[in-house]
């Protein structure tokens, strides 16, 4: 049964190729629970966008730069908003997937996915989940596969901030340590975790916590 337009959860587009949000529109046209609501060509307009419709989900272009997308999804969660952001783009790698998640992001998604994936990605996060495309990190077979249980507390702690992006001196500050202990611990936790690098580490946690999707889509 369709839903009323009223009770379906708004979309939107925040992209900087019109045909882009055209094909969103035509992809969300006749879904039963989702509806594009409004549509922006410039970060601006589409934070007005939000401020004025408070749409469920908000989706992005990764276009419009790496460090001016983060800063925006900041103010998006900064100013108490709801909503929820997607990024998509034509081309996103692993490391700045995890970035935009770090950020805030709920979603992060390839323009060149699936229909399904697209579909998928934008039910999880109106649905108040996260949801990152798996096939960006197809690549990476070396995110570990012992849990994080033998970790101490503090080497909980390291990881866990480290999935939030900060820098050895900035783990450091906030642990009241010295940034070479916790190169130490760093250390510590890659061996017992069989994780390799920073990033591994994070998308390790993403892993745990269900953040990734468990189907692959081609």
């Amino acid at each position: 049964m369709m839903r009323s337009p009223s009770l379906k959860k708004t979309v939107v587009v925040c992209d900087t190729q019109p045909v882009a949000i055209e094909g969103m529109r035509a992809l969300l046209a006749g879904h039963p629970d989702l509806a594009v609501a409004g549509e922006a060509t410039s970060l601006m307009a589409g934070m007005e966008l939000v401020r004025t419709l408070s749409p469920t989900v908000l989706v992005v272009d990764k276009s419009f730069g790496l460090q001016p997308v983060m800063d925006w999804i900041a103010g998006v969660r900064g100013n108490g908003h709801r909503t929820s952001v997607v990024v998509w783009g034509t081309s996103v790698n692993e490391a700045e997937a995890l970035r935009m998640v770090q950020a805030g992001a709920q979603g992060v998604v390839r323009k060149s996915a699936a229909l399904r994936a697209l579909l998928d990605c934008l039910q999880m996060v109106a649905a108040g989940n996260s949801w990152m495309d798996d096939l960006l990190f197809q690549n990476n077979d070396k995110t570990g596969t012992v849990g994080r249980s033998g970790l101490t507390t503090r080497e909980q702690q390291v990881a866990e901030l480290v999935e939030q992006g900060m820098k050895n001196k900035e783990i450091a500050r906030a642990l009241g340590i010295c940034p070479g202990t916790v190169k130490i611990h760093l250390k510590h936790i890659f061996e017992k975790t069989g994780v390799r690098g920073r990033y591994g580490l994070a998308l390790s946690g993403l892993k745990e916590r269900g953040h990734l999707p468990a189907a692959r889509y081609n």
